[in-house]
């Protein structure tokens, strides 16, 4: 989740070209209507068409926790399973609708819509083309309960600052205005891929059921009063917390995972890697350091983050090791085999087995994708994560 609340402090400001008001027009009217604004433009500029990307990216992510807050999924096993976008802190709706397990699908292919629209928007930006797009973070929000006004706890930054303090309060994170340019069309496509990608994961297996059928059996168990103290002390909710998850995850997990879901998702993390090798082709060009959100080697970063001179680099490493896993060019080291072999990953997401956990457990399940070859070894990330002085997880999201 940090991955997202990181993504969050940017992309928000992806969503106002720098010659508009649409930094206001968000403040004021929220995403939906300027995104409708943006797509209504006869001659769209580049910056334009920037801004509409990071809209639609941003409207995604409202629509999921708009649902969310719909049908009273604040808390309880959707928030405790970690699924990206379940968890993101919403206020508690005094007067839901009834819960249906289908929502949580209808969630993530409403998020994948939006990311698809922002990935058309962002695809029709060129190389040469000059973008220029300023947005104060403040101004970004969403509308989760649905009324048209900002309300406490619907901030981007109030959000991201909660995910980024592991769910504790008490972090701030102070506003800043960032101006993102031609190459941060690629940077923000990446991202869109990245949420498509984690959409199509969770559409390929049964994740709705299985959030449906842990609550419905909790509340039953609630129905029926607390446990006695002993019990309490024997178990206690850590305990009850520990079995609903477990359970939760080999119900969602087992069974058939559809394969066109699960090959869109490896391709989509195969274009992840792309527009980065296009974001970090195109930094270097960039003469100025104006309010830079990644900068190059003589720029500096608004958010005051430090990027040492190779990280464009390093990070290129690490994802040209995930790209080559993704085409099974590089094994994953598996505990049951030697070291001159390992899983193929590419070949379990083409055509994905079906799935139990026990034998995922010991190992039966991926026989069919283990075959010799040369093995992923880490060595790069480890690179990396020296780089960044251990922050390579806060630098991973900045990134991706």
């Amino acid at each position: 989740m940090r991955l997202l609340a990181a993504a969050l402090l940017a992309l928000a400001a992806h969503s106002a070209a720098a010659d508009t008001t649409y930094s206001d027009r968000i403040a004021t009217q929220g995403l939906r209507a300027t995104e409708a604004e943006l797509a209504a433009l006869p001659s769209p500029s580049p910056s334009d068409r920037f801004a509409l990307g990071g809209v639609r990216f941003l409207a995604g992510i409202e629509r999921a926790l708009q649902l969310r807050y719909d049908v009273g999924l604040s808390e309880g096993m959707a928030v405790a399973s970690g699924v990206p976008l379940l968890r993101l802190p919403i206020g508690e709706n005094p007067s839901p609708t009834p819960f249906q397990p289908g929502m949580i699908d209808d969630l993530f292919r409403g998020v994948e819509s939006d990311m698809a629209g922002a990935i058309e928007a962002l695809s029709t930006i060129q190389d040469t083309d000059e973008v220029a797009v300023e947005i104060d973070t403040a101004d970004l929000w969403f509308d989760i309960d649905g009324n048209g006004t900002r309300a406490p706890g619907e901030g981007v930054m109030e959000i991201a600052a909660w995910t980024l303090a592991g769910g504790f309060g008490g972090l701030e994170i102070p506003s800043t205005t960032i101006r993102f340019d031609t190459a941060d069309a690629a940077w923000l496509s990446a991202y869109a891929h990245l949420l498509s990608a984690i959409s199509d994961g969770i559409l390929a297996v049964d994740v709705s059921d299985a959030i449906a059928r842990v609550t419905e059996a909790r509340a039953s168990f609630e129905a029926l009063g607390l446990p006695p103290p002993a019990y309490d002390f024997l178990f206690g909710d850590d305990m009850a917390e520990t079995a609903d998850l477990v359970a939760m995850f080999v119900m969602a997990v087992e069974g058939q995972p559809d394969p066109a879901r699960t090959r869109a998702a490896r391709d989509h993390l195969l274009a992840v890697v792309q527009d980065n090798r296009r974001f970090w082709s195109l930094v270097p060009r960039e003469a100025d350091n104006d309010r830079e959100w990644i900068p190059n080697k003589r720029q500096q970063s608004a958010t005051g983050l430090p990027f040492p001179p190779d990280t464009g680099a390093r990070w290129l490493a690490v994802l040209s090791d995930a790209e080559a896993v993704l085409k099974g060019e590089l094994l994953i080291p598996f505990w049951r085999v030697g070291p001159g072999a390992g899983l193929d990953l590419n070949a379990l997401l083409e055509n994905p087995p079906e799935l139990d956990v026990a034998s995922m457990i010991q190992g039966a399940t991926f026989v069919p994708y283990l075959k010799a070859g040369r093995l992923a070894d880490g060595r790069n990330l480890r690179f990396f994560e020296s780089l960044v002085q251990g922050d390579s997880a806060l630098y991973a999201v900045m990134l991706n």
